[in-house]
């Protein structure tokens, strides 16, 4: 039975429990995400890191978190209050929003029912995640230009263009998966990847998705929209208390929600490694659970290995390169797996 088929048959109550799981779990990641990547970063550069508050230093986030919530909360007179408190909130749901078409197991017991741990399996799941990421860059535009200050406007048009160059790139990448999976569903494209990963079938798709969506996620060295020698704070300079949270929380979110959409569409999803497959039947089908989210984590580590490692890119520069090197490579790399897969198909019996 299809993914499709097994989410059709859940009752109301599977589907409301499956959605509080699925946020329940990437609200923790990303807890777990900002302490280690605090912790990562103090390793590369030789220090302690967050080490006091719990063992290790594990509930130093919960308690920026409790921080942030008792800050005054200020909102600029100059500011269009009903925007400045909106935008936060936009950029944080569109994240989340992310998580509903992406295969986090395969078939499990859930309760007695079996079921996927995915809220929907859309025809157009991988076009579904791509506009909601698009939807994310309107709460950055909204703050920058709601606060009422140059530089937090100059942070969201710097965001958005920086969205609208990287997601080109991005999209162009993915027709690759179309073409060779033949299917823009989610579920379909794990199914695909039974003999072969698509990040090894497909390599320079992998590739530039994975420099795409580092820009796409306003992260470093692509983190222009936030430039603290340029633009103080960029788009987020004017917000505190909770609403900042929220667009600190959007960071992270953001971050494995394209990590998530990676896993999903060139390392197999949460199919186990090669030669591993035994392991997906392990806890009822639930250890595919952790097969996905270490690949996911591993992406993670690789967008903290690069704000430790390189320096940011002069806005110039992150312009030409995305305009000039990875979308010709992505048009060219269509092409030629296009026409590849013409002469198979008719050289087929």
């Amino acid at each position: 039975m299809s993914n499709a088929e097994l989410i059709g048959q859940d009752p109301g109550w599977v589907i409301a429990l499956k959605g509080v799981l699925i946020f329940a779990v990437c609200v923790f990641l990303t807890i777990m995400s900002v302490w280690g990547e605090r912790r990562i970063v103090a390793r590369m550069q030789q220090r302690s890191g967050p080490n006091r508050v719990g063992k290790f230093g594990l509930l130093q986030a919960l308690v920026d978190g409790v921080k942030l919530a008792l800050k005054e909360d200020l909102i600029p007179k100059a500011a269009d209050r009903v925007v400045f408190v909106i935008a936060p909130i936009i950029s944080t749901t569109a994240c989340f929003m992310a998580f509903a078409v992406i295969p986090l197991t395969g078939q499990v017991n859930f309760f007695g029912h079996t079921t996927v741990m995915q809220m929907t399996d859309l025809s157009v799941g991988v076009l579904y995640v791509l506009a909601i990421a698009s939807v994310g860059v309107y709460g950055i535009v909204l703050a920058g230009w709601s606060s009422g200050s140059t530089y937090p406007l100059l942070g969201g048009l710097r965001s958005s263009a920086q969205v609208i160059s990287y997601e080109v790139a991005m999209g162009l990448s993915l027709v690759a998966v179309f073409i060779y999976a033949g299917s823009m569903s989610t579920s379909e494209i794990v199914a695909a990847q039974d003999r072969l990963w698509f990040a090894v079938l497909l390599f320079p798709s992998f590739i530039i998705y994975a420099i795409s969506m580092v820009g796409e996620t306003n992260r470093a060295p692509f983190d222009l929209a936030e430039a603290e020698g340029e633009l103080v704070g960029g788009f987020h300079t004017e917000y505190s208390s909770l609403k900042f949270a929220l667009f600190f929380l959007s960071e992270y979110v953001n971050i494995l929600a394209v990590s998530a959409l990676a896993t999903t569409l060139f390392l197999g999803g949460y199919k186990a490694l090669p030669g591993l497959g035994f392991t997906e039947q392990w806890l009822g089908g639930w250890f595919t659970l952790v097969w996905f989210f270490v690949k996911v984590l591993g992406f993670f580590f690789v967008f903290v290995w690069l704000r430790g490692t390189l320096p940011r890119l002069r806005y110039d520069q992150f312009m030409k390169f995305g305009w000039k090197v990875l979308i010709p490579i992505s048009l060219a790399w269509i092409l030629f797996v296009a026409t590849l897969r013409v002469m198979f198909q008719q050289g087929a019996p």
